[in-house]
């Protein structure tokens, strides 16, 4: 009798759950890429962006565009990651996956934003979601500001849709947006200014709501939902723009992914935590492992 020694390998040495076969090929996951820089306290960044993708039961890609020392309460320094490479990561992956949808977070400098947008417009048929990321919720800024042209020209026309919020609509636009009623305004200028949906955050306005105003194809909709007192926000936006690239990779219309990743923040930051240093400082995190939280009670 001949014996294959793989099977009786993978027979003798591993156990598997009775549903499972190892024999037996599982149907892939669709497949979402974060180009975006790598955050060390995992709160935001790429860190962030695969624990929302996991959430969603999406395979998540990476293109490392900086590496961040940073932590929620401070930005101490910005490693940008050779451009060269951030386009090999990205051309490698694009060629080698069938991506449903890509998101972009932090870009940094106008090289890489030119550089990625000359790759990702021979992509016209994977969603983009853009995170148009400019300052850290510590207030330290993310992006050069040569970069802002090369934002405005040539990667947001290609987006499916941009997730500003108010101060980057602000700086977008160059004019204030003040209150509620400015929002939709802004955001209809933001659609027709660079073509494409807008999801404007409106999370920086004061009041009991939080009301984000998604502009598609000339309809606005509202989504209100009541604030959520947190000791803090790092890796909110990140989080949001993450969910909804998910969302819209499974298949889901625009208004209904935005639906889906507002309800999934929410959830993060009503089961959000804190860590004390041995200093004494506190540092908050949004909790992207919200499923896992709800499912053992913890």
């Amino acid at each position: 009798m001949t014996i294959d020694p793989i099977r009786s390998i993978i027979q003798d040495d591993i156990t598997f759950p009775r549903h499972f076969s190892p024999m037996k090929s599982l149907l892939p996951p669709p497949i979402a890429l974060t180009i975006a820089g790598s955050d060390c306290s995992a709160g935001a960044g790429i860190q962030a962006d695969l624990k929302t993708f996991q959430h969603f039961s999406i395979h998540g890609l990476t293109a490392v565009t900086c590496v961040v020392s940073e932590t929620a309460n401070r930005v101490r320094c910005v490693h940008p990651v050779p451009v060269e490479i951030v386009t090999d990561q990205i051309s490698l992956l694009l060629e080698s996956f069938p991506v449903a949808a890509i998101k972009t977070g932090m870009l940094f400098s106008a090289a890489h934003v030119t550089a990625i947008a000359e790759i990702l417009k021979n992509y016209p048929g994977i969603s983009l979601v853009v995170d148009p990321v400019m300052v850290a919720s510590t207030g330290d800024s993310l992006l050069e500001s040569a970069a802002l042209a090369s934002y405005k020209n040539l990667l947001l026309p290609l987006a499916t849709v941009i997730t500003p919020n108010l101060p980057e609509a602000e700086v977008l636009l160059g004019e204030s947006i003040p209150d509620e009623n400015s929002l939709e305004l802004a955001a209809r200028k933001l659609s027709q200014m660079f073509g494409t949906s807008i999801l404007l955050k409106g999370g920086h306005l004061a009041g009991p709501h939080c009301i984000d105003l998604l502009v598609e194809n000339g309809h606005a909709h509202r989504f209100i939902a009541p604030r959520i007192s947190v000791l803090g926000s790092h890796g909110t936006g990140c989080t949001l723009s993450a969910a909804l690239a998910a969302a819209i990779a499974l298949g889901q219309s625009l208004p209904a992914a935005v639906a889906t990743a507002k309800e999934y923040l929410g959830e993060t930051l009503r089961h959000s935590y804190q860590f004390q240093s041995s200093n004494g400082e506190i540092i908050h995190a949004l909790n992207q492992g919200t499923s896992l939280r709800l499912s053992n009670g913890r």
